[in-house]
């Protein structure tokens, strides 16, 4: 099974190069199945409806979120709605939508999705690794695949997971901070992990937005309206292949026998 996880997709120079390369992307690859983050969709601040249902139209299975996931209100509404739109499972009980999904994956494998959010300089939510124990106790033995996205600050918290999860899931992927890191590897128990897989929009600026006003704020500390940049277009994602023919992991789930670092680029 090869699936393709597509790091934060950032404002509409990232949308766009989704809808124009990952269909070519998914038949030169063979990929079964696509997972996206999708929080800073909307002009690098959220998702709406409208550009939710483009997303999964566009060839996305699942989209993930973050600390992001609720700034356009509209969303609120929408979300309990589509769940193959996901927010942190670790968010307080009662919010609107859900932090995992199950599905069947083209091929015919049942597979989930876990979206998580860390606690170190973000907002103290839920403790991420108490509810990754609860998420996946819950799931269905038939499901064959399991993907944590670990949206997270620090790297330590992201590495973390990835080490309390081996073994027990098929990739902890990390996502948040925009950079793409070169760490991706197997871990020993068979789950594939990377901290952070990068972002797909704009890099001509810092982390997605346009470097203008992330210098004036560094240089006076004062207020500053953030556009999404608009040069150097790139689609950062990983792939994902399993072991079909070995033995499952403890949990019973597939193995990861690799995980690549994918990037296109617009000059």
């Amino acid at each position: 099974m090869r699936i393709l996880f597509i790091g934060d997709i950032v404002g509409s120079p990232g949308r766009q190069i989704v809808h124009d390369r990952l269909a070519d992307l998914v038949e030169q690859r063979q990929i079964d199945l696509a997972i996206a983050n999708g929080e800073n969709s909307a002009s690098g601040f959220g998702i709406t409806p409208r550009l939710a249902e483009g997303l999964l139209q566009n060839g996305i299975e699942v989209l993930t979120g973050g600390n992001h996931s609720w700034d356009r209100k509209e969303i609120l509404e929408y979300m309990p709605h589509q769940p193959r739109l996901l927010r942190p499972a670790n968010f307080p009980e009662g919010n609107p939508g859900t932090g995992l999904y199950v599905g069947t994956a083209k091929n015919g494998v049942k597979f989930a999705v876990l979206n998580l959010q860390g606690r170190i300089f973000l907002p103290a939510i839920d403790d991420p690794f108490r509810k990754a124990d609860s998420a996946l106790g819950k799931l269905p033995a038939e499901v064959a695949f399991v993907l944590v996205d670990m949206h997270a600050e620090t790297t330590s918290e992201k590495v973390a997971m990835g080490w309390y999860l081996d073994g027990r899931v098929t990739a902890v992927i990390g996502t948040h901070t925009h950079v793409a890191t070169a760490d991706e590897r197997v871990l020993p128990n068979g789950t594939a992990y990377i901290t952070d897989v990068g972002m797909t929009g704009p890099h001509d600026g810092v982390i997605g937005m346009d470097r203008t006003g992330i210098l004036k704020k560094f240089l006076d500390a004062m207020p500053a309206r953030f556009e999404v940049a608009a040069g150097d277009i790139q689609l950062n994602a990983v792939l994902l292949e399993t072991d079909d023919a070995g033995p499952r992991n403890e949990a019973g789930r597939l193995r990861a026998k690799s995980i690549e670092r994918v990037r296109l680029r617009i000059d």
